[in-house]
């Protein structure tokens, strides 16, 4: 899954050259197509997974051709950086989260959240059974592997919350086999791989959902600028309401369609890794959730949830004080009621 890329706004100027954010034009505009299809482009966080099913179960099924658009999904990649590509202007849209939300606000930098597909933010930590870590105060004093990012969002409130300590942390690369050593452990993870992963390995792990905890952090988060949100904001509703169906379509549907797309734009994704993650995301509710529902449907943001998500964050020492909330978001495209 996509990792956090913060940059300042003057790393961001000096990485692009400064042209595309002074002039306030992004290099990549959206054009109609022969059929009269209005071409946009969505820069996702990472390889094409069933994460992005929704977009490509759109793309593959009509529903954005429905809705008058041209979608081209953009898988990223370890080594491609979100941010600088969406600052450059090489896609109209691109995936975030509540907390990278947050950090282009803090940074002034012109990007605004228009929809969050992901109502829960899939992370977990994962430990082993009987080993009296099935809760997540019960992690005190046992090792836990966190990469670099972790240890700068949710790590500082799980230290807020539960009182774990920094001596407890250990480097993280990706890899479950120091994870699968050490029965006292717990290693960082996503909901949709790495517990399949653990039991492919001959593990049933204990699994905390953070966002059953209380991280409140919105995921898969559609990011777009001020002045498409300005200028057009019909396109914009029209991409929101579009990738809602997808989504839609995906989780209560057939997913073949979406399944055979991903694994065209990445081969090595397995049919038994897209199953797992497709169940997942429907056991735990990661894109359906009834408050989603009560706000408009797949999609929806609330006003005060996003508050309280910076609120925590600010006690935990994860975020500044002093930032206005309200400009990392608008809910101009996701407060009316929709059918998905």
């Amino acid at each position: 899954m996509n990792t956090a890329h913060h940059l300042t706004r003057r790393k961001t100027l000096a990485a692009l050259g400064g042209a595309a954010l002074v002039s306030g034009m992004p290099a990549f505009l959206p054009r109609a197509n022969a059929q009269g299809l209005t071409k946009v482009s969505f820069q996702t966080g990472w390889l094409a997974q069933a994460e992005h099913g929704g977009m490509y179960q759109a793309a593959t099924t009509g529903i954005y051709k429905e809705h008058g658009l041209e979608v081209e999904i953009r898988p990223g990649g370890p080594q491609v950086n979100t941010v600088q590509l969406f600052m450059a202007g090489s896609s109209d849209f691109a995936e975030a989260d509540g907390f990278r939300a947050f950090a282009y606000a803090k940074d002034k930098l012109p990007a605004v959240a228009v929809a969050a597909f992901f109502q829960k933010d899939p992370r977990v930590l994962m430990s082993h059974p009987g080993t009296g870590s099935d809760t997540l105060a019960g992690l005190k004093g046992k090792p836990l592997f966190v990469a670099t990012t972790g240890r700068q969002t949710y790590w500082l409130w799980l230290k807020a919350k539960y009182g774990l300590t920094d001596d407890q942390l250990k480097p993280y690369a990706f890899s479950l086999a120091p994870w699968l050593v050490d029965k006292q452990s717990t290693v960082q993870g996503y909901l949709t791989s790495e517990p399949f992963n653990a039991r492919k390995s001959g593990v049933e792990p204990v699994v905390h959902l953070l966002a059953d905890q209380g991280f409140d952090n919105y995921a898969s988060v559609a990011m777009a600028t001020p002045k498409m949100v300005k200028e057009q904001p019909e396109l914009v509703q029209r991409f929101v309401d579009a990738t809602a169906k997808g989504w839609k379509s995906y989780l209560n549907g057939d997913p073949a369609p979406g399944n055979a797309l991903i694994k065209k734009h990445n081969p090595q994704m397995g049919d038994d890794v897209i199953a797992y993650a497709i169940g997942a995301m429907r056991q735990y509710g990661i894109v359906e959730t009834p408050e989603a529902q009560a706000a408009g449907g797949i999609g929806a943001m609330s006003a005060v949830r996003w508050q309280r998500f910076y609120d925590a964050m600010v006690a935990a020492g994860a975020l500044a004080p002093g930032l206005d909330v309200k400009s990392a978001y608008t809910m101009q495209f996701v407060g009316g009621k929709r059918t998905a």
